[in-house]
């Protein structure tokens, strides 16, 4: 589980954020085709935090979402936000019946399972998932990029393209795309995590904190170009985060 401190964090910037808005950025971008092509009409999220996310993709695909988080915390900032249909279950053992879900999305989350662990929750997603229905799931990407927010936020694995396309491959996924994310930032996130917070010796922190105007322009800036990347077909061959958009195979 996500260190529940970090929702505070995550709802006080989820809207802003630099991070948060290019992250949508992309994943709408990536999602509007295949929402375009697909009917999806039951959709689950999880590991929703706050339900931020459920709420944007149910505004903007019509789908009905189903937003599943452990935590009371991010739930509760789900209920104040009127986020429909919230439902307090672990993502490794959930509450519904085999292929009840037309796409099932998870951001962010495998990454809280111990390496090792990741087996059982990606398999309840699969299990949940209907045959030709889409997997949609971010991860953390590198080990060394492993940082003092990782450790705040108790994130207990990062994940390689290689490591998360044979967990795809274990449960029959056909792969549709598999790429990094926020690549053209990474020689700022290699000085940072491996030179300047080892020398500054900092304990654990959020990195979900308010940034001046022009900095967080400048960085989301990035990430805006690499949706741009992204809508023409190209991947990434390194970067902070992993993308996973796989299909479920057919009966």
């Amino acid at each position: 589980m996500m260190n529940p401190a970090e929702f505070d964090h995550i709802a006080a910037l989820e809207e802003s954020f630099w991070w948060f808005r290019g992250m949508r950025r992309i994943l709408f971008r990536l999602l509007d085709p295949l929402a375009a092509q697909r009917k999806l009409t039951r959709v689950l999220e999880a590991g929703c935090g706050t339900g931020h996310l459920s709420r944007a993709l149910e505004q903007r695909y019509g789908w009905r979402m189903t937003p599943v988080d452990l935590a009371s915390e991010g739930l509760a900032y789900g209920r104040a936000l009127g986020v429909l249909r919230l439902t307090q279950a672990d993502i490794a053992a959930l509450p519904f019946p085999d292929g009840c879900f037309d796409a099932v999305l998870s951001m962010d989350v495998l990454v809280h399972f111990s390496r090792g662990e990741e087996q059982q929750p990606f398999g309840e997603l699969v299990r949940v998932l209907r045959p030709g229905g889409l997997l949609v799931m971010r991860v953390s990407a590198l080990d060394l990029l492993r940082s003092r927010h990782s450790r705040f936020a108790l994130e207990r694995q990062r994940f390689t393209r290689k490591r998360l396309l044979a967990l795809a491959s274990l449960f029959q996924l056909r792969r549709l795309r598999c790429t990094y994310l926020n690549s053209l930032l990474l020689p700022v996130a290699l000085a940072k995590f491996r030179f300047y917070e080892p020398w500054l010796k900092s304990p654990p922190e959020s990195g979900v904190q308010p940034l001046p105007g022009w900095m967080d322009q400048l960085l989301y800036t990035a990430l805006a170009l690499e949706e741009k990347w992204l809508a023409a077909g190209l991947n990434f061959p390194l970067g902070q985060s992993l993308l996973l958009i796989a299909e479920k195979a057919q009966l």
